[in-house]
């Protein structure tokens, strides 16, 4: 774990005071990793709803977004678990650095595709394609790295203080994205956020991966791929969460994705409006990040699967559909409650998963989050044709609420509780546990 001790930020020998007032659990990685993710969010963010409307703009519909928004995670899925091994087998920083590089290439291509001519939809699924790639290796060294970067009973507070920069930027990002798509177009934004991969790789190269012991040669992917699976099948809150998860991210992500640009076109305005809403969003992810740097629940799992109830609240709204103000507070509340699970759910992992299956750990987790995502966004625009986008949207409030409702009899979610020794200072599995033998699991 990085240390302050001795560190140019750290008192000196005779009281010195700091020269940077941060607290001590905000080390060099973790500064390192949060200055980047804030500049990745701002453009990312505004990048979502530049896509959507570039399509929309080249004379496509609802399927088509749907298309293109399925095309990046398609890749994301099928490259998520060799992503998690190869950022367990080789240092993690390099991993990241060379995924931005793919998306900052990716996303420049589709910018100046915009910006320059008549873009085809196969161009922007390929170009789309290409990104969600570099997120399949990006995302599991990324989790493994920040998840590393700190240590002790303020390992919480410290992903709290990352949430809550990252959706501060996600907030700006939305908002900006949506004013900067009806002024000068979704290429401009493509473009800025090309331009923001580049900036994030430069300051990741930086990143030490000194304190993170060298790896001992494995039997090769599929064998590093077999261990990541025992460590997560053998946890049945693990497994029933991502479960979960995995369902209610598809029908969000094809709500956002998809129905939210259509509503906002036909209902709300444009897409100045939609970017207002997905900053009510971003702003409640904030609120929620801020609450977290104070609340400590001791049933991490239980508490934090509560609050995603209100994630159905946003579809619902968009099914009516209501004025702009309702959906802003109904975005605000959802993105407030699931920030308390993202905290929490960081938490747990940080807890109880060995440091050197962090990534490969993390990549099932998205793996399993993110599977049914391009299906359900491809199908979007067949279930609206079909259904009416109306009852497709009130579909995916029930369909949250079926699935939080149903995680919440498996034992281990309503019982794990917050620990204050990390794995790697407890027993091994052969040793006697006195954290665990003490109830920690209840």
């Amino acid at each position: 774990m990085t240390s302050t001790s001795g560190s140019p930020d750290s008192p000196g020998a005779a009281g010195t005071p700091s020269r940077l007032r941060r607290p001590a659990w905000a080390g060099r990685n973790y500064s390192l990793l949060t200055a980047a993710t804030i500049v990745t969010s701002l453009g990312a963010n505004g990048s979502l709803i530049a896509a959507a409307f570039a399509v929309l703009d080249a004379g496509g519909d609802g399927g088509d977004v749907g298309l293109v928004a399925a095309a990046r995670t398609f890749p994301l899925v099928l490259f998520l678990l060799v992503g998690g091994a190869v950022a367990d087998r080789f240092p993690r920083h390099r991993v990241m650095v060379a995924a931005n590089a793919l998306n900052f290439l990716s996303q420049g291509a589709f910018a100046v595709l915009v910006l320059t001519g008549d873009p085809r939809l196969w161009q922007m699924m390929l170009l789309t394609a290409l990104g969600g790639t570099g997120q399949a290796f990006f995302g599991p060294a990324a989790e493994g790295m920040l998840l590393s970067s700190v240590s002790g009973d303020q390992a919480g507070r410290a992903f709290a203080v990352f949430r809550m920069a990252m959706q501060s930027a996600a907030l700006g990002g939305a908002a900006l994205g949506g004013v900067l798509v009806a002024a000068v177009g979704p290429g401009w934004v493509l473009a800025v956020d090309s331009a923001a991969f580049a900036v994030a790789g430069a300051l990741r190269s930086f990143l030490d991966v000194s304190h993170i012991p060298p790896r001992a040669p494995g039997e090769g992917m599929l064998a590093d791929l077999r261990e990541g699976w025992r460590e997560f099948a053998g946890r049945p809150w693990l497994w029933g969460i991502v479960v979960q998860f995995s369902v209610a991210n598809a029908v969000v992500g094809a709500a956002d994705a998809v129905y939210g640009p259509l509503v906002a076109r036909d209902s709300l305005g444009g897409p100045g409006p939609w970017g207002l809403a997905l900053a009510a969003f971003g702003a409640g992810t904030v609120a929620g990040a801020l609450l977290m740097t104070r609340w400590k629940p001791r049933r991490l799992l239980f508490t934090g699967t509560l609050c995603i109830f209100p994630l159905a609240l946003p579809s619902a709204a968009l099914a009516v559909p209501v004025p702009v103000a309702a959906l802003c507070a109904v975005m605000f509340v959802a993105g407030t409650t699931v920030e308390v699970f993202g905290v929490s759910w960081m938490t747990a992992l940080h807890q109880e998963i060995p440091e050197e299956k962090l990534s490969r750990v993390s990549a099932y987790d998205w793996f399993g989050s993110v599977s049914l995502l391009p299906l359900a966004t491809a199908l979007a625009g067949p279930a609206e044709d079909a259904f009416g986008r109306g009852p497709a949207l009130w579909g995916c409030a029930g369909v949250v609420v079926a699935v939080t409702a149903a995680v919440l009899f498996v034992p281990e979610v309503r019982n794990l509780t917050r620990r204050t020794v990390p794995v790697s200072a407890r027993p091994s599995p052969a040793s006697p546990d006195p954290e665990r033998s003490a109830g920690g699991l209840g």
